[in-house]
């Protein structure tokens, strides 16, 4: 039987949930997944809310739609959830990633998350804004995700990082981003 897993990202316009999206995808492909990663917006500014899909499947995906009814989501921005319903369409035993300073159990509360769904929470825009030097959370909800799904090692996170900015970054910013794989592995909780 296929496992086909679907990602929802939520953020805004500028935090990087494409490039997360694109950096999943990509770290499963490494593996030997079928994957898919896409973006959903309009000619957004930075700060708009926006939406992002990933999907990772052990045999070729056949849909092509935007992904209604998750297996996971990502929240890169709590301060969403004041107008969004992150939450919409997940499945039964669904699991949520938020950035937040919000415990689990207030994040938990604030999505009104049915009772199979699990809810992992981390400060992302910190260990962010300590490792890498700028509010960029999109790499420690990858090394999150790593961590949560077991969907692949964080080393394999940071190689296929590695590739895919080895010329666009200094060394000194690969490794900051590692950094942050590493923290958020450790710190993400129910």
């Amino acid at each position: 039987m296929s496992q086909l897993t679907e990602i929802r990202w939520h953020a805004r316009a500028g935090q990087g949930a494409v490039t997360a999206a694109k950096l999943v995808a990509d770290t499963a492909l490494l593996q030997g997944n079928y994957i898919q990663a896409c973006p959903e917006y309009g000619p957004e500014r930075t700060g708009a809310p926006l939406k992002a899909y990933t999907r990772v499947s052990d045999e070729p995906i056949q849909v092509r739609n935007n992904i209604l009814n998750p297996d996971i989501v990502i929240v890169m921005d709590d301060t969403l959830l004041s107008s969004i319903d992150v939450i919409e369409g997940i499945k039964e035993d669904g699991l949520v990633i938020m950035n937040t300073t919000m415990t689990g159990e207030e994040a938990r509360r604030a999505i009104k998350a049915p009772e199979g769904v699990r809810v992992y929470v981390l400060d992302a825009t910190g260990i962010a804004l300590d490792t890498i030097g700028k509010d960029m959370p999109n790499t420690p909800l990858v090394g999150a995700l790593a961590k949560v799904t077991g969907m692949f090692p964080a080393e394999l996170v940071k190689k296929r990082f590695e590739l895919t900015n080895g010329k666009k970054f200094s060394r000194e910013m690969i490794e900051r981003n590692f950094a942050s794989v590493d923290r958020a592995y450790e710190e993400v909780h129910e």
